[in-house]
């Protein structure tokens, strides 16, 4: 019997595979590098920060209560101080030092979020130590005058109006005729619908009632329920960091302590934070693995504002796990998302709303804003076609781009869903979040929390720079004063222009202590996916 020779095809295949073996045996044979824990941040900075911080928001709400300030409404019975009962806001110092106060206080608050970011990037900061952090800077703003946007007052509305009865989604706050509940509402809003989930107009209905119909009570009620987001996403955002092997301190900084959240959610007030705290919750619990458990909490937030369903589309694809074929992750969706309904259907049937919101979803594109792509692009086309002469509506060519921006949100973030095991689930959800509001009819501050949130415990390089810069900028956005107060630097009384340029350079630049950035890095092993 003649033996043939190995050809080299088939000797190639044996040899790579010795090879893999022989690889795996070695890297299994050595020693793994040690784990290096994060050296401990000294808690005199971080009481110094918290003291800088506090120092800043403090003087935004000083800023913000000012009876001339831009920064929240000023009309009798809108808040419990800083109102001029005269109605004239025509006194121009206290304008130019509430807005000194304010600007100062936000660069100033910017500079310490930061710093405390930089040292917990090195150095591992305790939570308990942030908790209280965190303690301390909300303090000013639950006293503060709603910031930066009226949108509390039309929640407190339509909980008077879900508190006789009235529903808010066929109605506006105008259907409550005159009053204080009425008086405070933006007119824009005056006659919309409410695009919000019947769990939070249940909330809200039964604040209404708890205040005893008290306008003013009803709003600081509403403050107080978005404290609870925030509360859930201080317990949570560190668990869920560790589910991925990263500093519970870092996150907390990033997510928590956040301008953005502080601002926008606390001080604005926004409902948002009732839900990103369920949606970080229900994630959370997912990752845990109790994914029933986070459906439901994803539901919860959904049933507070319709983002929150994201988060049960990726909970049902992650179900199985990674490799899994597509037909089984599309079945398991299928289940998550009948879960996700059946909660909301019953809090809908409980509450006597049903599913009008849904219909109403649209609501918040009342707004017209350049700073939103489709919403601007469409205002510079409709002017385009006006100027030679083309009959096509300013509504029509609006309702086009922002569909077209709509739709390639959708479209990228299905390809970020179907990629996820690549990109990671969590990274391509809060992704996603951000092209949904940057691509949609109109971009808020308190819009961008929902991104920049679920992207904390997984960002590194520059996705990590994007959110820190994100963060900076975003509070800064549509703020009004900024153009008077260069103004008014040049052209008020010398003295207290001086002094107070003299202020913002000082907060500006003068050095706030030692950051710790040049502390070692760490040498743990690379966090996992998302």
């Amino acid at each position: 019997m003649t033996l043939r020779p190995l050809t080299k095809p088939a000797v190639r295949p044996a040899v790579d595979r010795l090879r893999t073996a022989l690889v795996a045996l070695t890297v299994r044979a050595l020693p793994s590098a040690p784990t290096e824990a994060k050296p401990p941040v000294q808690r005199s900075f971080v009481a110094r920060s918290a003291a800088l911080g506090f120092v800043a928001i403090l003087s935004i709400t000083w800023g913000t209560s000012q009876p001339s300030s831009p920064f929240t409404l000023k009309i009798p019975g809108s808040w419990f101080f800083g109102i001029d009962p005269v109605g004239t806001h025509q006194n121009q110092q206290g304008l130019f030092l509430g807005l000194v106060a304010v600007y100062g206080g936000l660069v100033l608050l910017m500079r310490v979020w930061w710093g405390l970011a930089r040292a917990a990037r090195n150095r591992e900061i305790s939570t308990r130590d942030l908790m209280w952090v965190l303690a301390l800077w909300v303090l000013p703003l639950i006293v503060a005058p709603p910031l930066f946007s009226r949108d509390v007052y039309s929640y407190a509305a339509q909980g008077e109006m879900m508190s006789h009865g009235i529903s808010p989604y066929m109605f506006g706050p105008h259907v409550l005729g005159s009053g204080p509940y009425v008086t405070p509402v933006d007119p824009l809003w005056m006659n919309a619908p409410a695009p919000y989930g019947p769990l939070f107009l249940g909330i809200d209905g039964l604040l209404a009632k708890v205040t005893l119909h008290n306008a003013l009570a009803t709003v600081v009620a509403l403050r107080l329920l978005e404290l609870v987001g925030v509360a859930l996403l201080a317990v949570y955002i560190p668990k869920l960091a560790r589910t991925f092997n990263r500093s519970a301190g870092e996150s907390f900084v990033l997510a928590v302590l956040n301008p953005v959240t502080l601002l926008e959610l606390v001080g604005g007030a926004h409902n948002d934070a009732l839900m990103l705290g369920l949606l970080v919750a229900g994630v959370t619990l997912a990752r845990q693995k109790k994914p029933l458990a986070g459906i439901v909490l994803c539901a919860l937030g959904a049933a507070i504002k319709v983002p929150a369903a994201l988060g049960i589309v990726y909970i049902g694809w992650e179900w199985l796990g990674t490799g899994t074929p597509v037909r089984d992750r599309l079945r398991r969706v299928a289940l998550a998302g009948a879960l996700g309904v059946g909660v909301m259907g019953a809090l809908s049937m409980a509450t006597g709303l049903g599913w009008g919101w849904v219909l109403n979803l649209a609501t918040p594109g009342t707004v017209r804003s350049w700073l939103a792509p489709s919403t601007g692009i469409g205002m510079i086309v409709s002017r385009l076609v006006h100027g030679i002469g083309i009959g096509i509506s300013s509504a029509t060519v609006l309702s086009i781009t922002r569909v077209v921006g709509l739709a390639i949100a959708a479209g990228v973030g299905l390809f970020l869903l179907a990629h996820s095991d690549r990109i990671g689930a969590l990274r391509a959800m809060g992704v996603t979040m951000l092209l949904v509001v940057v691509l949609g009819p109109v971009v808020q501050p308190w819009y961008l929390s929902w991104g920049l949130v679920l992207l904390v415990p997984v960002s590194t390089g520059w996705l990590r720079k994007v959110l820190i810069v994100g963060s900076i900028v975003s509070p800064f956005i549509g703020l009004p004063g900024g153009r008077q107060l260069i103004g008014d630097l040049l052209h008020a009384n010398p003295i207290l222009a001086a002094v107070s340029a003299v202020a913002l350079v000082t907060v500006l630049t003068a050095p706030l202590g030692a950051s710790l950035r040049h502390a070692p890095q760490t040498l743990s092993s690379a966090p996992a996916r998302a």
